[in-house]
């Protein structure tokens, strides 16, 4: 991936370690489970893939997971999901813990409002014809246990204060379009 197509080319380079889900798979379309009713798309259920993590570096004290669909016509993509304060303990994630209760998420994680400003997971709904999007679904690991976010806050304004704190990315690419 050239550096202009890769979200994380700006930032700093920090060790990779291991995420795996049954729902997605690196380089594969999303399914439709994953993909959005709220927006129109036939089938689409938005419920946020299950996640399982190992390998986060020494000194990881919490987890944060992103949905960021690189591809979105704007100029800052779109951002899906967004989730703070996991517990270092915890390397999983079930199937639909992104609902709008965040009753899957562990006690002490918060989920920020996603660019359609709901605290919850959203699924893929690129524009029919826009074409291929990409969806890069990551596991962050973290120097502190609690980043200090607002649950107010922005995705962006998020990945910003995690910035200084990121010990580790591990990241699945899925892929979402929806035909002209």
């Amino acid at each position: 991936m050239t550096a202009a197509n890769n979200p994380f080319a700006r930032l700093a380079q920090v060790p990779s370690f291991e995420v795996e889900s049954t729902a997605v798979a690196d380089g594969r379309p999303l399914l439709l489970p994953q993909m959005s009713g709220a927006f129109g798309i036939p089938g689409g259920r938005d419920i946020s893939p299950d996640l399982t993590w190992s390998g986060a570096p020494d000194g990881t004290r919490s987890f944060a997971v992103t949905v960021f669909d690189a591809d979105a016509p704007s100029m800052s993509g779109f951002w899906h999901w967004a989730v703070a304060n996991i517990p270092a303990t915890v390397t999983a994630l079930p199937a639909g813990a992104g609902d709008a209760a965040g009753s899957g998420l562990p006690q002490g994680a918060i989920q920020l409002p996603n660019d359609a400003r709901l605290p919850q997971y959203i699924g893929a709904a690129p524009p029919a014809g826009h074409g291929r999007h990409r969806y890069f679904i990551t596991v962050h690991a973290l120097d502190v246990e609690d980043i200090g976010v607002s649950t107010e806050g922005t995705p962006a304004v998020f990945t910003v204060i995690m910035e200084g704190h990121t010990l580790g990315r591990a990241t699945i690419v899925a892929t979402a379009e929806t035909p002209a």
